[in-house]
């Protein structure tokens, strides 16, 4: 199954066009295409005291080498009889971290996301940038949100049980209703499951479970349940749940991988 993403439009080879994991889109853009600039939003409030935002410096270096500019990337390349070294200099820059104290743990911050903002709604770590207006007109969305809570009686139980118990309930909070009781996206028609697994997360056995979300509005979404043993001696698993929209305005996939992949105890 080819994931979702931007790929040569088959009908116009100059173009890209998105592809939203089953079917084409009406999306396209130029190879050189940018994505519009967020809105930034006003505003925070959420768990002060238990998440905090470490922001870390970028470093950008040019080197001026006899009156020719050497510009440097990431990789190596050849031009026949000349070897380019095109490696970065300098020391990479820190990832920026969100740290969740209640449950030990810590999460990068990929590129796009933010700390929580304007946020009502408990026990989210980081959400992209901006709003837009929800589907169904019922207010401000987010495009993405990262939730790290203490699973609900849940004592003894294994991760692959407790993420399969809370994703149903993971996609009803984030795509059915509001805590309000309105319904951003006009409800839920359907859903598949499109990844499921163990998975090792801050050195212990977690489990994922990965759902395709269909709305009655919008393009709908991914929502994930990662389930794993607490760092912090709490007896009951961590839950970080990941909500995504789909369509080319929504996060890649990719950062739900890279997110967990990152998750470390808190030091």
């Amino acid at each position: 199954m080819t994931p979702p993403g931007w790929y040569s439009d088959p009908h116009a080879p100059h173009l890209e066009r998105w592809w939203d994991g089953e079917a084409w889109t009406e999306h396209r853009r130029t190879p050189s295409g940018l994505p519009v600039p967020p809105t930034p939003a006003a505003g925070a409030s959420g768990r002060a005291g238990a998440v905090a935002l470490i922001a870390a410096g970028a470093v950008l270096a040019t080197a001026i080498v006899t009156g020719a500019t050497v510009v440097r990337t990431d990789e190596v390349r050849s031009t026949g009889d000349t070897t380019i070294d095109t490696a970065p200099s300098g020391p990479p820059a820190a990832p920026s971290l969100v740290v969740d104290q209640l449950n030990g743990i810590t999460l990068p911050v990929p590129t796009g996301w933010t700390s929580p903002s304007a946020i009502a709604q408990d026990d989210v770590v980081m959400t992209t940038d901006g709003t837009y207006d929800c589907p169904a007109r019922t207010g401000r969305c987010r495009h993405g949100q990262v939730i790290s809570r203490t699973a609900d009686r849940a004592e003894g139980a294994s991760p692959r049980t407790v993420a399969e118990r809370d994703v149903p309930d993971a996609a009803e909070t984030a795509y059915g209703h509001d805590p309000g009781g309105r319904r951003p996206y006009g409800g839920i028609r359907s859903h598949r499951v499109v990844k499921a697994g163990r998975v090792a997360v801050a050195g212990h056995d977690g489990y994922l479970v990965r759902w395709r979300v269909r709305t009655a509005e919008g393009p709908g979404g991914y929502v994930q349940s990662l389930a794993f043993p607490s760092a912090s001696g709490i007896p009951a698993p961590v839950v970080v749940r990941f909500v995504f929209d789909a369509g080319p305005d929504g996060p890649p996939l990719s950062d739900m991988d890279e997110i967990t992949k990152g998750i470390r105890p808190a030091r």
